[in-house]
């Protein structure tokens, strides 16, 4: 069966009977124009203009019955053997895709709310033994709670809120998919928002399920819309996040004797998606960060047998050999400060707690991003107008948050790894070409005044190891050594 829209000819003959007007009154002026139209046309058009759902052109009447034929599908297969599959035919799902589709219609979205469609869908879903039918009603679902109402509506079906919480522990990765972008809908809409936030707090299984999805699966789709969820949850609710971090394994999680737990399951998804889809990372090195804002989360990742030291060497691998290359141009910190920020804020804070060394490469990326930071201000300043100078502020004001975080991160992280500094390792960095008077000079002018002892016991190493790039950074910035080797 095709979608039938409102508009298509009618079969039936709009030419029987005649004009009813009576046109016997010839030479009158009064009937002197065009005939009117038959009425069966007008009753025609009435009656589509009837079956329209909203201002769409899409048939109620059709909707009507692919639901029908939907909830008669479940019902003949209900009554048969319990261990037999359910047999989606290709009309009905290629019908249902279409109503897949329709939903993301606001109008369509609010009918199928008035029809009850949320109440049909969700005992669908109970009874459904095909996954690619459970899927695509939770995909309508997730396409009606992209608008306000039809959200809250939806939201308030604690019926609805339960099973798709224990959807999360399905093995069907389109489902999963569409279960968690429907979470996330919900939880992106600041109104209903506490009220998941509420029953993921009671359903303790749904942190077990998302870590097995994230230690196991290999479908990138999946991992970015699980990671996307868990930062909204950890972002959302800290209580979550300390709870995820410290409970035991659930006793309802069918995943339970194979659960890892919440850290390291990001970092073994992150590990997946580095080469897979690296702009994915974003989602999963911010959640890992979020983890050591609280103290739990610190606990997770540094205590004995933690995955402290493997997310370390993780983040710097990304930091160092991924982001921010030497023959790339300033600009690139715009394309990756999402992703550098939470990755060098996580690094800062697992360097306090597990005292890891600092390498060459991990310095000479600290300072290739306060050196690109500064070139490219300068860049953008450069042979500009008043006016194009004020508009760059403004836009500088709203745009460059994030960068600011980053530049902020990076300054505070270096300014500790140079008070750790040892001139045998300054000698490294130098000989590699990670220091230069150029990225130097840029460095230094992000760190004073606020990390002046920092730059001190920089300049003090180089009086030893580079006696003429120590007197420029002296000059140019008025610094004495202060430093020994």
């Amino acid at each position: 069966m095709h979608l039938v829209c409102i508009g298509e000819p009618s079969d039936r003959c709009s030419q029987e009977d005649g004009d009813s007007c009576g046109s016997s009154a010839t030479g009158s002026p009064e009937l002197d124009r065009n005939p009117s139209p038959p009425p069966e046309e007008d009753e025609t058009e009435a009656g589509e203009e009837a079956d329209a759902i909203g201002e769409t052109v899409y048939s109620k009447h059709w909707l009507f019955s692919t639901l029908t034929r939907l909830i008669q599908m479940v019902t003949d297969q209900e009554s048969g053997p319990s261990d037999s599959s359910m047999e989606l035919t290709d009309d009905l799902e290629e019908d249902l895709c279409k109503v897949w589709d329709m939903a993301m219609d606001k109008d369509v979205a609010v009918f199928l709310q008035e029809f009850k469609a949320p109440d049909i869908l969700l005992g669908v879903i109970a009874k459904s033994r095909s996954p690619r039918l459970t899927e695509i009603c939770v995909g309508i679902l997730g396409n009606m709670a992209c608008f306000h109402d039809t959200c809250v509506f939806l939201s308030q079906n604690s019926d609805l809120g339960a099973v798709l919480l224990l959807l999360l522990g399905d093995n069907d990765p389109p489902t999963l998919l569409e279960t968690c972008r429907l979470l996330l809908t919900c939880l992106s809409q600041p109104d209903v928002a506490p009220l998941w936030l509420e029953r993921i707090r009671q359903q303790p299984a749904a942190c077990g399920s998302l870590c097995f999805i994230m230690s196991s699966s290999t479908n990138v789709d999946l991992l970015v819309k699980v990671g996307e969820l868990v930062d909204k949850l950890f972002d959302e609710d800290e209580e979550i996040m300390k709870s995820w971090v410290s409970a035991p394994p659930s006793e309802s999680d069918p995943h339970k004797d194979k659960q890892q737990d919440i850290a390291s399951s990001l970092l073994e998804a992150a590990t997946q998606l580095r080469s897979e889809s690296p702009e994915a990372l974003e989602v999963y090195l911010h959640s890992l960060q979020l983890l050591t804002t609280v103290e739990e989360g610190m606990q997770a990742l540094v205590s004995d047998g933690a995955c402290g030291r493997a997310v370390w060497t993780f983040v710097c691998k990304i930091v160092c050999e991924d982001f921010c290359q030497a023959d790339d141009p300033p600009l690139i910190l715009q394309e990756q400060k999402a992703l550098l920020a939470p990755a060098l804020a996580l690094l800062s804070a697992l360097h306090s707690s597990l005292q890891m060394d600092i390498s060459a490469e991990l310095l000479g990326s600290l300072i290739r991003i306060l050196q690109f930071n500064a070139e490219y201000h300068q860049s953008r300043t450069a042979g500009n107008s008043e006016s194009e100078e004020r508009q760059n502020e403004e836009e500088k004001q709203v745009e460059d948050v994030q960068l600011k975080a980053l530049v902020e991160t990076t300054a505070e992280f270096l300014s500790v790894s140079l008070m750790e500094l040892t001139k045998d390792l300054l000698s490294l960095v130098v000989k590699e070409g990670h220091l230069t008077e150029r990225s130097c000079v840029s460095a230094v002018g992000t760190l004073v005044p606020q990390h002046i002892t920092a730059v001190q016991h920089l300049v003090g190493l180089l009086s030893e190891v580079e006696p003429k790039l120590a007197d420029i950074i002296k000059k140019d910035f008025s610094i004495s050594s202060n430093a020994s080797s």
